[in-house]
């Protein structure tokens, strides 16, 4: 059953890869990348749970701030051209 939820969470994260790079502009690029490192956070997230590790909570969501972060600092950058 798990197994299943992550070929399917893996399917849809290819599937978002087309986006990000084919997408038209770079804010559809960005938003593919973001959505991809959402995925990744659910992954690991289901894999601490199948594996009874509750460690792998804490790095997803460690991930998913500096996914977050990543994402606000580039598309500030793109917007006024520097972090400042």
């Amino acid at each position: 059953m798990f197994d299943a939820a992550a070929a399917v969470i893996v399917l849809a994260a290819i599937l978002v890869l087309y986006r990000a790079i084919k997408g038209p502009r770079i804010y559809d690029r960005v938003l593919a990348v973001n959505v991809i490192g959402t995925k990744t956070v659910v992954l690991l997230a289901l894999t601490g749970f199948i594996y009874e590790r509750p460690q792998f909570l804490d790095i997803a969501l460690v991930y998913a701030l500096m996914n977050f972060i990543a994402t606000i600092a580039f598309l500030k950058y793109r917007e006024t051209g520097g972090l400042d």
